[in-house]
């Protein structure tokens, strides 16, 4: 018998975080969210062909509102909502912000994969 892999959930804080390439996730069980903020207008053209490489596993998240931790709200959000309907799955936020440093914390104390 053959055991189903956990998906890999990779949220990416795109104001602070512009990854070089997404290739090495795209023969895994990984779903990748690109958080972009609300006043970025524009991706590079190799996000942009990397994120369509994934197909359905890839998506862009463009959140409304500004603010010091929008966007972190926002990823947050998410992580709960997948969490809920996945709480097999694993979770990685890219992001230079420490302040995700808590709620990871916790979420590991509740055995959640981080």
């Amino acid at each position: 018998m053959v055991s189903k892999l956990p998906t890999n959930y990779v949220f990416i804080d795109y104001e602070n975080v512009q990854p070089k390439n997404l290739e090495i996730l795209a023969n895994y069980p990984f779903k990748v969210f690109v958080f972009v903020g609300a006043n970025q207008t524009r991706v590079p053209f190799d996000l942009a062909a990397a994120m369509q490489e994934l197909g359905e596993n890839a998506k862009y998240i463009k959140i409304s509102g500004n603010g010091p931790n929008a966007l972190d709200f926002h990823i947050a959000y998410y992580i709960g909502a997948l969490a809920t309907q996945d709480p097999s799955g694993y979770f990685h936020v890219i992001s230079k912000d420490t302040g995700f440093d808590p709620l990871i914390t916790h979420l590991k104390a509740k055995k959640l994969g981080f």
